[in-house]
């Protein structure tokens, strides 16, 4: 009688351990599906519905569909090779893996357009160096510091990877910019820059460029052996000894297969992901948004759904589970493992759609905000008239976390009637004077530009006149603080301008 008791309790903590091994890679899917911009999130559908038989399109969204007759679950099982399919997938995506350190794109970055889904935007667009100087206002750096860091963003290569040691960069600071810094303060100064997005900037090589990636991901226990193959397999993950490093892990099949899909999803090319050519004097965007100011104030927005159907479990699955369970006591060793397959099926096609609605209301929440804190920008689209506002703000209203935050503002785009923008362009910093007054950063920053674009180009203003003159419109700043918004402006001082 002891006996069935005990191996009750084994199965209870089975499942226990079951639900929250599938809780942790619902989390991992729903942070990819979230952090993907639309064109790769349509590819990442259509990817997810030619390998899993049990996702399909809503029959509404297939005024183009034949009628076929339903899959068969129990073909569909006799003819399976997933795992081979994703073991030759992985085989191709790492044939070029050699010596020198490099690692394929995957299709996922590649984010092909067709014609009428792109949409040009034309004139002064931000470049790859630009939007990672941008972040540079999320820290507070001092002079010496942002020189530092400007030189470190300039000395990235395309991929966004940095290929010069501390030692060097140092050197190169005291006789290209006069400043004597130890290789101790330019290595502070990079662990900076590695915070920036996207994950993977500034690192040295491939190795730690997937490793400060991983580091970004939940807390699973795929993520911690994702990291120890990187980290301490990584010549034989670029020989592709998969199945050495399978037994020297001792990982099951299953996991082994999950690790390979985890490493699938890194991003060799960081600096590429951000989606610009250098030299180019265009990108091309699919907006994520699309917000439309009325004649009335009123601001309303609609999240671009693309090329992404309707999606739904099949039916023909659904119901041979419920036949399979209901004469479970009857069935053949053979078809047990038919309904372990279908069930695997169903699980997996209910988790993708849960995560696609889930990124959709993060989504809504997240613009939904930004346009109730920025809505006089929205109404009259002057850059001036955003306020001070970060991800802790937006993250406070929503009740999300920041990180979350800072994912669907990365690589996300909003069309509105002034233009085409990325959400980070919407985020600034305020600074606060003296009398608890917060003013934008933006703001001064432009009234600034106003000031000196004004200005006698034989008498140019020096920065206390600057101040001064600020401080008549509104704007009491040191003028010190001048010096530091005119500085990373680009700006050069008076006697420079004449």
């Amino acid at each position: 009688m002891k006996m069935p008791q005990k191996l009750t309790q084994q199965q209870i903590q089975e499942q226990r351990q079951q639900t929250l091994q599938r809780l942790s890679q619902q989390q991992m899917l729903q942070v990819k599906l979230l952090e993907m911009p639309l064109a790769q999130l349509e590819q990442s559908v259509n990817s997810e519905m030619d390998d899993n038989p049990a996702l399909e399109r809503s029959v509404d969204e297939e005024s183009y569909a034949y009628d076929e007759p339903a899959a068969d679950v129990t073909e569909n099982f006799e003819q399976m090779t997933e795992r081979e399919e994703r073991e030759q997938e992985l085989e191709r995506a790492l044939d070029s893996l050699d010596s020198d350190d490099r690692m394929p794109e995957y299709h996922g970055y590649e984010q092909q357009q067709s014609a009428e889904q792109e949409e040009m935007v034309w004139g002064a667009t931000t470049s790859f160096y630009d939007t990672l100087r941008e972040q540079m206002g999320e820290y507070e750096l001092d002079e010496v510091q942002q020189i530092i860091m400007q030189y470190l963003i300039g000395s990235l290569d395309e991929d966004g990877l940095l290929r010069k040691d501390s030692v060097t960069l140092s050197e190169e600071l005291s006789i290209k910019e006069y400043i004597d810094v130890t290789p101790e303060v330019v290595e502070q100064m990079l662990q900076i820059l590695q915070q920036f997005d996207p994950a993977g900037i500034g690192a040295h090589d491939l190795q730690e460029c997937l490793l400060l990636q991983i580091a970004r991901l939940p807390e699973t226990e795929v993520r911690r052996l994702t990291e120890e193959v990187i980290r301490h397999h990584f010549d034989d993950f670029r020989k592709k000894h998969w199945t050495k490093i399978q037994r020297d892990l001792n990982l099951s099949d299953a996991m082994m297969e999950e690790v390979q899909a985890e490493i699938r999803h890194l991003n060799p090319k960081p600096g590429s992901s951000l989606g610009e050519t250098l030299g180019r004097s265009t990108q091309q965007i699919i907006p994520d948004f699309i917000v439309d100011t009325h004649e009335d104030g009123t601001v309303t927005f609609t999240i671009n759904g693309g090329h992404i159907p309707e999606l739904h479990v099949a039916e023909s699955y659904v119901d041979a589970v419920k036949t399979f369970r209901e004469h479970r006591d009857t069935l053949s060793r053979r078809d047990k493992e038919a309904l372990l397959y279908a069930k695997e099926k169903v699980d997996r096609a209910r988790g993708f759609i849960e995560a696609l609605r889930q990124r959709q209301q993060t989504l809504y929440l997240t613009m939904k905000t930004i346009i109730d804190m920025q809505h006089r920008f929205f109404e009259e689209g002057d850059e001036g008239e955003l306020r001070p506002m970060i991800l802790k703000d937006v993250a406070d209203r929503t009740g999300l976390d920041i990180s979350t935050i800072s994912r669907v503002s990365n690589q996300k785009y909003a069309q509105t009637r002034w233009g085409t923008y990325p959400l980070k362009f919407f985020f600034s910093d305020g600074y606060t004077t003296d009398d608890g007054q917060e003013l934008s950063v933006r703001k001064m920053k432009s009234v600034l530009r106003e000031i000196i674009d004004a200005e006698d180009k034989r008498h140019p203003l020096s920065d206390e006149a600057i101040r001064q003159e600020m401080n008549k419109r509104g704007f009491p700043l040191a003028r010190r603080t001048v010096t530091k918004y005119r500085e990373s402006m680009g700006i050069p001082k008076a006697i420079m301008r004449r």
